[in-house]
């Protein structure tokens, strides 16, 4: 649940238990249990989770353990991630762009183009997340979720493409890269990868 948390940053239970592949209510159990250890905070008013300052010193502490053996498995795939990410920083640019003005999606045939090679990325994804859940089971739901946000944006629903906070394609990838990050030890600003 740390390790989720500290990945979303802050999120709703429904949203940790499908990154932690735990049941929801086993995760607002350990949420809870957390809480009271004062590593997590709840805040009502929007039902969401977060760390708390000794949680955020805690995941740090325990990251070692949770990686293992499991971060060679993870270096693998880890630099066909890296042309993956640089491949869709520039189609989100595209996406939300046209001649260096706003995309106001009004051009139904140059959104398809986008679209299209969204699928094309997430199908290209698949073998390298696979790699990744080979090492970190867990890492398997990426995938999925990747695939719904797809799905979404070709139905129609805009946002889920760059949409923020809203677990949209560029999101999930976000969480997907911060996770990588954080096992690997991956210093972001010296790689360059955003």
């Amino acid at each position: 649940m740390i390790h989720a948390l500290r990945i979303k940053g802050f999120g709703q239970a429904a949203v940790i238990s499908e990154l932690s592949l735990v049941e929801e209510s086993r995760v607002v159990e350990l949420l809870t249990e957390l809480a009271d250890q004062g590593l997590t905070r709840h805040i009502p008013a929007r039902d969401l989770w977060q760390l708390t300052p000794d949680g955020r010193e805690h995941h740090a502490t325990e990251l070692p353990k949770m990686v293992g053996e499991a971060a060679d498995g993870l270096r693998i795939p880890y630099d066909q991630f890296l042309e993956l990410n640089t491949r869709l920083k520039e189609l989100c640019t595209e996406w939300q762009t046209r001649n260096g003005e706003p995309n106001d999606h009004t051009d139904a045939e140059y959104d398809a183009s986008c679209i299209a090679r969204l699928e094309q990325l997430t199908h290209d994804s698949a073998p390298v997340i696979d790699g990744f859940a080979t090492a970190v089971g867990r890492f398997a739901a990426y995938q999925h979720r990747l695939t719904a946000a797809t799905a979404r944006t070709k139905a129609g629903e805009t946002k889920m493409f760059t949409g923020v906070m809203c677990n949209s394609f560029h999101d999930i990838w976000m969480e997907l890269h911060e996770d990588l990050i954080q096992l690997l030890g991956v210093d972001r600003h010296a790689e360059g990868s955003y």
